[in-house]
């Protein structure tokens, strides 16, 4: 890290703007003041807690372990914002690295040095106790300023007209009551790195037009973003290497996305995935020609208004989403992130597939309501039931897509038994990760695929709203339906028949008890009520009577859903809007 020769002059902090001015040279003895590259770590995990730091200007960001192991942008710290303080406090090392996302310069104050600020100005603590207690009490939740609001908007081909794109994006933030700016070549490459810090403090979202015939423009735009966006058209193949080498974090942390542009009746000539892979992308979003519900869409992740479902497992009581979804719909809220655990997944696919309300109560009663989709029972090896009824229905309903073309980013979560690790599904055969997830241990067959052996997503995190946190920065929507009825038939595992007996007295018409002592066995969670504080709107159905495995019960779930969302929703109005939340209420 490069350090300044000059003393550094605390006043040019705003979080020590009423320190007395004796106490600031003071202090100033213990600090100094230094430079930190884009790329370059501030804090490492782990470090010990020797000092407090001051953000002067630029950007850096904070980096921990996602749930799928990758490391994941936890938030944006900018100008005037302290870091490490809460590792200060306690005593303990850092529980994340912190990294200069763009050219970044920081105040280092040592703890004797800090100590003799509070000493002075004792408000300085409590104003910091505050934003500890903010953000341990936002378990996950990021305030506005942690977002991105810098994306630079690369084109892969010269035929597409970036600026419309942007002006389409500004528009939609504009309703939101949002102000943006546009930034291209010819406005923004020559100047400091002040002008732009000045446009990020002015302006909402900062959006900076780049393309590759201009290198050096380029460059600035990768350094000066928090996000990159690279615009493709569906109708063209990537070129590899896609992008200019660049060390730019941008790049060197994946914050990536590929906006994939679908233009009038022309064939698609490539894969999302090629797109993908080719840009080192972690997300892919879809943008049919130019459609306005498309690019509002965009514009809320932009704005980090963007809004996320997540639908628990709970075999048949899953039904009780499509009530929540219908609900959501009634009500005008948008869903532009959907997810979820076994057959919430499934549920979640349907919405991801941009189904109407119609189409999914079609498909699912003809997959799992018509008949019992476990009913192909067998002397168990792998699994009490072959799995051939549930592999056809899947097959049939959702054929060869793929998760990443799919209308909104999507995944479900599988247990990885190999790993003893949650797997979650973001990309690749749409069928097969469904197949995963709802592979309840016991009753149908493992999954296997890539060596590693794949069950019901329940049986390690069965409400991934973790998941969801990590694949957007807006509102996450939840509905947890596995709250378990009251007890099982204890009559039913008092001296029971054997396998044959069984089938002579009920034939094949009612699953044997073991399968409900599976399922309940293999959604027993160690803390059943995981992933709900990480809710902002979470929604519990009363579904008292509904058992896991009753798949006649289609109607009853519905409507216990769709009520139990209604009910919610004008619960939480008051609280969305308090947040000021794009979305509107009918309580509002």
């Amino acid at each position: 890290m490069p350090r300044s020769t000059i003393e550094p002059d605390l006043k040019e902090v705003p979080f020590l703007k009423d320190v007395p001015a004796r106490a600031l040279r003071a202090a100033g003895r213990e600090a100094n003041w230094f430079s930190v590259a884009a790329g370059w770590p501030l804090i490492n995990q782990g470090d010990a807690p020797d000092s407090i730091y001051f953000v002067v200007s630029g950007s850096l960001g904070a980096f921990r372990t996602g749930a799928d192991g990758q490391t994941e942008l936890v938030g944006h710290i900018r100008a005037g914002e302290p870091v490490g303080e809460m590792a200060l406090f306690a005593g303990e090392p850092h529980t994340a690295s912190v990294y200069a996302l763009r050219d970044t310069e920081v105040v280092r104050i040592s703890r004797t040095g800090f100590e003799r600020l509070v000493r002075a100005e004792p408000d300085i603590l409590q104003r910091l106790i505050r934003l500890i207690l903010i953000r341990t009490r936002a378990q996950g939740r990021r305030s506005a300023r942690s977002e991105p609001r810098v994306f630079s908007l690369v084109a892969t081909s010269p035929t597409i007209d970036l600026r419309l794109r942007a002006e389409m994006l500004a528009e939609a933030l504009a309703d939101m009551g949002l102000r943006t700016v546009i930034v291209d070549a010819a406005e923004g490459a020559e100047k400091p790195a002040t002008w732009f810090d000045h446009l990020e403090r002015e302006n909402d979202v900062v959006f900076l037009l780049a393309d590759f015939s201009d290198i050096g423009w380029y460059r600035v735009a990768m350094r000066q973003a928090d996000r990159l966006w690279v615009i493709a058209r569906s109708d063209a193949r990537p070129s590899v290497p896609l992008l200019p080498e660049d060390t730019s974090p941008t790049r060197s942390f994946r914050l990536v996305d590929v906006i994939l542009l679908h233009l009038g009746s022309r064939p698609d000539a490539s894969r999302t995935e090629e797109w993908v892979s080719a840009a080192g992308a972690t997300r892919s979003f879809h943008w049919d020609g130019n459609s306005r519900k498309d690019s509002t869409r965009i514009a809320r992740v932009a704005a980090g208004r963007s809004v996320g479902l997540v639908l628990s497992g709970g075999g048949a009581r899953a039904y009780a989403h499509i009530g929540v979804v219908k609900a959501l719909r009634a009500r005008n809220i948008p869903i532009d992130f959907v997810g979820g655990a076994s057959m919430g997944a499934v549920v979640a696919a349907c919405v991801a597939l941009d189904w109407d309300d119609d189409e999914i109560e079609r498909r699912i009663r003809k997959a799992f309501v018509e008949s019992n989709p476990l009913g192909d029972f067998n002397l168990p090896v792998v699994g009490m039931v072959k799995g051939a009824r549930v592999n056809k229905r899947l097959e049939e309903h959702f054929g060869e897509v793929l998760i990443e073309d799919m209308e909104l980013p999507f995944f479900a979560v599988s247990t990885n038994l190999t790993a003893a690790a949650v797997r979650i599904h973001r990309s690749g055969s749409l069928r097969k990760a469904l197949r995963a997830s709802i592979s309840l241990p016991g009753i149908l067959p493992p999954m296997v695929e890539g060596g590693e052996v794949l069950v019901d997503g329940a049986v390690m995190n069965n409400f991934p709203v973790d998941v969801m946190r990590d694949m957007h920065r807006g509102k996450v929507i939840g509905c947890d339906v596995a709250r378990q009825p009251e007890g099982l038939a204890p009559d039913e595992f008092i001296n029971p028949p054997g396998f044959f007996g069984w089938v002579f007295r009920n034939g094949f018409s009612a699953a044997p008890p073991i399968a409900d002592l599976l399922m309940r066995t293999a959604t027993v969670s160690v803390n059943p009520t995981a992933g709900r504080e990480l809710a902002d709107v979470l929604i519990i159905p009363d579904l008292p009577d509904i058992e896991l495995r009753d798949w006649k019960s289609y109607e009853k779930c519905v409507w216990a859903g769709y009520e139990a969302t209604l009910r919610t929703l004008d619960t939480a109005a008051t609280r969305l809007k308090a947040a000021r939340h794009p979305v509107k209420l009918a309580a509002e």
